[in-house]
């Protein structure tokens, strides 16, 4: 099942929303290349991409929530370090079992369905908080 942008999903922060919609096409890779029969190691290194990415996406949030002494930032850090420990022992999972379509569905599903209730939870409310301090009002 691929994952499509929704409107429903956008912050209105222009930064953060574009590396959301880059998290949704690397699970579609992922999902694309399984479906494709794609080799091993096609596989891994889009699932290698997807969590460096999310690493570097949850920099960049974590540093405009201290930017803007975002109250909540200590909730949503923690939200952040609990996925990044679920995407790496699903890594190591994926690592040991290899890609089958079960392992995929549950890396793809698992990461999906937590970006989107995230962003649509959390992100909401820190992009809703920044934008409403940040000086320009602009969403960047």
């Amino acid at each position: 099942m691929a994952y499509e942008w929704d409107p429903d999903l956008e912050t209105g922060y222009i930064r953060i929303d574009n590396q959301h919609k880059e998290l949704i096409t690397a699970l579609n890779k992922i999902i694309k290349a399984s479906q494709q029969g794609k080799d091993k190691e096609q596989i891994f290194k889009t699932v290698n991409f997807l969590t460096d990415y999310t690493v570097m996406h949850f920099s960049t949030e974590e540093q405009l929530m201290k930017q803007y002494r975002y109250p909540n930032y200590q909730s949503h850090k923690s939200h952040h370090d609990q996925f990044k420990e679920t995407v790496s022992t699903l890594t190591d999972k994926l690592n040991n079992e290899g890609p089958t379509r079960e392992m995929i569905q549950l890396v793809t599903s698992t990461i999906g369905n937590w970006l989107a209730e995230h962003i649509k939870k959390a992100d909401f409310h820190m992009a809703g908080y920044i934008k409403s301090r940040s000086d320009s009002g602009v969403t960047a």
